[in-house]
């Protein structure tokens, strides 16, 4: 990139991209074939059938012939979007010079890409070293304990952490990221819908405090609905902004396990945090290792990745330490000490517990009462406990 703004673009030009992109059926691939085939869209629309039919199927080629009746309509807003915050609002289409390069070398490059963030932070995207952190929309609390510390301590290393704006991990990891203060340009969250919509709603506060230090990206136009489709197909570009990606939990059929197949698609290293082998949550990762993902246990393990060069500061050396903030601050009773070496770390019922610790049932509740106040437990579906802290 040599630039650091996308290109001015006037009416005709913006209008022409934006019927390109809402073209039925077009899409990235195709529309990447019409763009080395005949260059700007404006050209690509004074084509006859014939020749775009030597491009792209008939059926998408008919519909090219004929503007979309949302054009107008969509462009009015998408005008009124940049102009309400030029500072925080951009558009950047294919082939545009500041153009992300990363995402240059995916198969399906987006046509156009709508971009919500400081000047900073889009002028430090150039040089970031980007990883991709995903995981359950349910982990446990371990898990989103996890990917809040590794998150804090990978950031305060040098990396900028690529995530979905989803509830469960994806939002543990950007709150984790914008806890370094320094960072320029500490995550970026690639979204599913229109950028002037929040999904999950639940996330309004986060994305604000995203875009606020950090990036927000889609590929669809404003006022895209959280459509189903949408989220699996957004997880390539998760992927190719990040020289790798770390799935923190993930059961055997999460997203989070396309997110991995396309970083290995894409040529990338893929990391994985092992779990309980009783935990639903930590299946998708134990099948990412037995394929040949790297196992991860620390942050070291990502920051000795080649090609990350990294500042790496002392406090990133592991995620069981106090600098990644999953030990306790404060030493544990005797009782307490007692109760967590019979948990262990996989989940817990209160049966299980008073089997192996021998307390009466007022006693053992108070205890985990106590603990579940102080952070160092979840309280997890089904009665169970887990231990989130070490002692």
């Amino acid at each position: 990139m040599s630039t650091t703004e996308p290109q001015a673009m006037d009416g005709e030009e913006l209008e022409a991209w934006l019927r390109l992109q809402l073209t039925p059926g077009i899409g990235s691939v195709h529309g990447c074939r019409l763009l080395k085939a005949f260059g700007l869209p404006a050209a690509v629309f004074a084509q006859s059938l014939a020749a775009l039919c030597s491009v792209v199927p008939d059926r998408q080629a008919r519909a090219l012939l004929d503007p979309p009746p949302e054009l107008a309509s969509c462009l009015r807003t998408l005008l009124q979007w940049l102009a309400q915050d030029s500072a925080q609002h951009r558009l950047v289409t294919l082939g545009d010079p500041c153009y992300p390069a990363s995402l240059l070398d995916i198969h399906d490059p987006p046509l156009m890409l709508y971009v919500q963030g400081s000047n900073a932070a889009w002028r430090a995207l150039r040089q970031a070293q980007c990883l991709a952190m995903v995981g359950s929309r349910n982990p446990t609390p371990q898990g989103a304990d996890n990917a809040r510390a590794f998150a804090r301590s990978l950031t305060q290393a040098g990396l900028t952490i690529v995530s979905g704006l989803a509830l469960g991990v994806d939002a543990a990891a950007h709150r984790g990221a914008l806890e370094i203060q320094e960072s320029t340009l500490p995550t970026i969250a690639v979204v599913g819908t229109g950028l002037d919509r929040v999904y999950p709603a639940q996330n309004a506060l986060l994305a604000e405090a995203i875009a606020a230090r950090g990036l927000i990206m889609s590929e669809y136009p404003l006022g895209t609905a959280p459509l189903p489709a949408h989220f699996p197909r957004r997880n390539r570009l998760i992927s190719g902004l990040a020289r790798a990606t770390l799935v923190v939990e993930a059961a055997l059929q999460s997203g989070s396990l396309i997110t991995a197949q396309q970083a290995l698609e894409q040529g990338k290293d893929v990391f994985a945090i092992p779990g309980s082998i009783h935990s639903t949550q930590a299946r998708g990762c134990h099948t990412l290792i037995k394929q040949g993902a790297q196992l991860v246990d620390g942050v070291q393990d990502i920051l000795d990745m080649p090609g990350f060069q990294t500042q790496r500061p002392e406090k990133a050396s592991a995620c069981s330490s106090a600098d990644t903030g999953l030990a306790l601050e404060e030493p544990v009773t005797e009782g307490h000490k007692s109760l967590m070496d019979a948990m262990g770390f996989d989940p817990s019922s209160l049966e299980t517990l008073q089997m192996r610790i021998g307390w009466d049932t007022a006693r053992l509740q108070a205890q985990l009462m106590e603990l579940e106040l102080q952070g160092i437990l979840g309280r997890l579906p089904g009665g169970l406990f887990q231990r989130l802290r070490q002692y």
